[in-house]
């Protein structure tokens, strides 16, 4: 039985067609009334396990599922080692850089040497102000970042940034984006290697529908 990691949350409904369209009914997941972590599928080929969507590389690289999908900014933090497939296209957003509106920072060259950064995502934060050559320090948050610049605590954050409603709600405004970030199909290399078919019918399927929805 293949066993797969989606992610609770935002890329949960889309990761569940995907899926879905390539023969696996995991829409139970979906059900208001539905607490359980694991959810098999209609046709009893596969499984699927409901976890957080930071958890998904962790739970793919200790061979605990066969595949998962979970959006390249988790990627982009996580060491873990597994198979990176497909580019899903959904669940699109920016990693971006932002300050105060009021702030009179118009670019990233603009914040003073060694300010205070706040941020989820501090290994993408770190290696981006690397590459500007810019000295900073980074501050780890794993709340609301915006609080950072509206309490004082740092000039700027880097933080995903959908639809810049919450960075306009408290006053913030993007000054350059990172990379933009979608879902990714992403497996375990050992399974890919002991396959016997199964598992590569079932990518070769996610990437034919993804590529006629596309």
């Amino acid at each position: 039985m293949i066993t797969i990691a989606l992610a609770k949350g935002a890329l949960l409904k889309d990761s569940i067609s995907i899926f879905k369209k390539a023969g696996l009914d995991f829409s139970e997941a979906l059900l208001v009334e539905n607490r359980s972590l694991t959810i098999e599928s209609k046709c009893k080929k596969a499984k699927a396990l409901l976890v957080r969507n930071g958890d998904v590389p962790v739970y793919v690289s200790y061979g605990q599922a066969d595949l998962g999908i979970v959006g390249y900014d988790v990627l982009q933090e996580s060491d873990a080692e597994i198979a990176k497939l497909l580019d899903l296209g959904f669940g699109g957003c920016s990693m971006s850089l932002a300050v105060k509106k009021d702030s009179g920072y118009l670019k990233p060259t603009d914040l003073p040497p060694n300010c205070y950064v706040a941020s989820k995502f501090v290994k993408t934060a770190r290696l981006y102000f690397e590459k500007l050559n810019i000295p900073v320090e980074i501050v780890h948050l794993t709340g609301s970042v915006e609080l950072g610049p509206i309490t004082g605590m740092a000039e700027a954050i880097v933080d995903l940034v959908a639809t810049g409603k919450t960075l306009k709600d408290n006053g913030l405004i993007k000054i350059d984006d990172i990379y933009h970030s979608t879902a990714r199909l992403v497996a375990n290399p050992l399974s890919m290697r002991i396959d016997n078919k199964p598992l590569q019918d079932l990518i070769l399927s996610i990437e034919s529908s993804n590529d006629n929805k596309n």
